[in-house]
């Protein structure tokens, strides 16, 4: 089983990193391998001058020892050079190994993570910032970078000169040994001590790095309403609270290993070493325990030891911010998908009827949202749902849209449960304008003609016509070519506009609209509603909105209240109830009359 391997509703593996690189494990073993023999061998010309130093010093001065000792070094500085060339070589492969499995893991996780996106519900996305997706798409994988990329290889540098300094300096003398490297046992004492106390509060931290990392994109987006209004330190607030949190996170992380790192530091210093390496060298001579020449190896190794062991501390730090991250990516890849059962249908349903059968809706299984719901869209027909703010309005488009699946009961279309039905013929029958307008980071014809790729410049231009945005449109330097984002920052209501010409040019047989003219002026509005009125002749429209004088004429008027529908009718039967819709009329359209004197009518 492999990274690619996991299915939603699956366990987690008890170790998520080791889960993920499964893939490229064989290669990060072989590329740790060859480092650490790659450094074995960059460390043999120091061991050779130690020896070399040895053995002349040794001698007793004689021409003959003289030009044996003259013959030595030069085979030695050879061999040390060819030595250290193919350490470098051999390191600089370890390197390529590395990189080549953390570009093959990489793309395994980007096409995973691509592909379980596209097929989660689309209220997943409704209900997490963009700065939580960010972290794991990005952060997370580039956290993974770092140690697939240069993790292995290191270690196996750290640990190939560790390993063959100790075994050349046991062959010096095991217990000048064992006394240089009891300061490497205090630092691992300490280190131990600091990863415990990470550990604790690794988890807040991360969690509290994705939350800034939420309120940074939002504080931004948020900027021109700030300098509009002057409001800065309003809509700052949740911005300023998130860092202060942040920075509190941070302080508890941190503090538990600043002791523990300062004193494991200390412990395995050069200078440190090559204290206790001079200490326990003169002792050593004084009890004749050693010569005094061989002192020299250990200056000369010892202290070569604590870069490498540094270097490892350093690379454990690494593993553990890597682990967490691991464990979100997998976290993300178990999060249950869309359903589509393998039966589901790929042709056009008979008919275009929308029923919700005892239809029932709670998020996260605690807040209820909508109860009991049975009702239908007639083919053809024009259906309005008001209500008080809160009451699930929303939530019923969204799940006509598949945004979620009802807790209980189910919604068909002309007879077959939506859930039966391929998600991509679904979003052909059903077009949609929400409250939150979606564009691409494309040109607005790409954006425009998301729905039918297929379609010709003057469809894409009379849909625009009928959206009221092609003037718009036309005045900019590229028109229809414009990137958006790159080349044009459009208002709410001129991105809504562009949302309701991609709907128009499908031309779907259902359609929905959510507050679809929020966001436009007056004006606008009577041009798009126009313009809606002629495009939504003989489709089944589902209309929600605030303002009732929009769906005064509908064919039936549902009014929700508290996730449950109380009253229905056409706007008149509604009126002559005195119910919650004639209160809610009286209360909205009333006060707008009188003051701007328009009629209603």
């Amino acid at each position: 089983m492999c990274a690619t391997d996991i299915k939603a509703g699956q366990p987690q593996p008890a170790s998520p990193l080791s889960f993920i690189l499964k893939p490229i494990r064989t290669s990060l073993f072989l590329a740790s391998f060859i480092a650490a023999l790659g450094a074995m061998l960059t460390l043999v010309p120091l061991i050779g001058v130690a020896c070399l130093v040895k053995a002349r010093f040794a001698g007793h001065g004689a021409m003959g020892m003289l030009n044996a000792d003259l013959s030595n070094a030069l085979w030695i500085g050879l061999g040390g050079l060819g030595s250290l060339l193919v350490g470098m070589l051999l390191i600089t492969l370890s390197e390529f190994i590395a990189h080549l499995a953390d570009h093959k893991i990489t793309g395994i996780l980007q096409k995973n993570i691509t592909q379980h996106l596209t097929q989660l519900p689309l209220g997943w996305f409704t209900q997490r910032s963009s700065g939580e997706v960010k972290q794991v798409i990005q952060d997370d994988i580039g956290q993974l970078h770092s140690l697939t990329a240069h993790f292995y290889p290191a270690v196996g540098r750290a640990l190939g000169i560790i390993i063959i300094a100790v075994i050349f300096l046991f062959y010096i003398d095991w217990r000048m040994t064992v006394l240089s490297l009891l300061p490497f046992i205090g630092f691992i004492f300490f280190l131990r001590k600091a990863i415990h106390a990470s550990e604790q509060n690794i988890q807040d931290f991360a969690s509290q790095m994705g939350q800034i990392n939420s309120a940074s994109v939002e504080f931004t987006r948020a900027i021109p309403v700030v300098k509009t209004f002057a409001q800065s330190g309003q809509v700052s607030l949740g911005y300023q609270q998130a860092v202060r949190t942040f920075a509190h996170a941070f302080k508890v992380f941190t503090r538990p290993l600043v002791k523990s790192m300062a004193h494991a530091h200390a412990m395995i210093s050069p200078i440190t070493i090559l204290g206790v390496v001079m200490l326990g060298g003169a002792i050593f001579i004084y009890l004749g325990w050693l010569d005094a020449i061989d002192i020299l190896a250990f200056v000369l190794i010892a202290p070569a030891i604590c870069a490498p062991a540094l270097l490892l501390h350093t690379l454990l730090h690494d593993l553990q911010a890597s682990q967490g991250a691991a464990q979100r990516i997998l976290a993300l890849l178990e999060k249950p998908v869309l359903d589509v059962p393998a039966t589901a249908q790929s042709l056009l349903p008979a008919d275009r009827t929308v029923c919700f059968h005892q239809v029932s809706y709670a998020y996260n299984q605690a807040h209820q949202v909508l109860s009991d719901l049975n009702f239908s869209l007639q083919a053809g027909t024009f259906t309005a749902i008001v209500g008080p703010s809160g009451a699930g309005k929303s939530t019923i488009a969204q799940l006509i849209l598949r945004f979620f699946d009802p807790s209980q009961g189910h919604i068909t279309l002309g007879g077959v449960d939506l859930r039966h039905i391929q998600p991509g013929m679904l979003y052909q029958q059903i077009g949609f304008v929400l409250q939150d307008t979606q564009l691409i980071h494309a040109s607005i014809y790409d954006n425009i003609a998301l729905g039918r790729s297929s379609a010709t410049r003057q469809e894409v231009e009379q849909a625009a016509k009928a959206a009221n945005i092609h003037d718009r449109i036309m005045r900019l330097p590229k028109q229809y070519q414009t990137m958006i984002g790159d080349e044009v920052e459009l208002s709410g209501g001129e991105r809504q506009r562009i949302s309701i010409a991609r709907a128009i040019l499908l031309d779907p047989p259902i359609f929905i609209l959510d507050e679809a003219t929020a966001a436009a002026d007056i004006e606008s509005e009577i041009a798009i509603q126009n313009a809606l009125s002629t495009f939504a002749q003989h489709k089944t429209l589902l209309v929600i909105a605030h303002r009732l004088e929009t769906i005064m004429h509908a064919d039936r008027i549902l009014v929700l209240d508290q996730g449950k529908i109380i009253e229905q009718g056409t706007h008149t039967q509604l009126l002559s109830q005195q119910g919650l819709y004639a209160r809610l009329w009286s209360h909205l359209v009333q006060p707008t009359r009188q003051s701007t004197g328009e009629s209603l009518c």
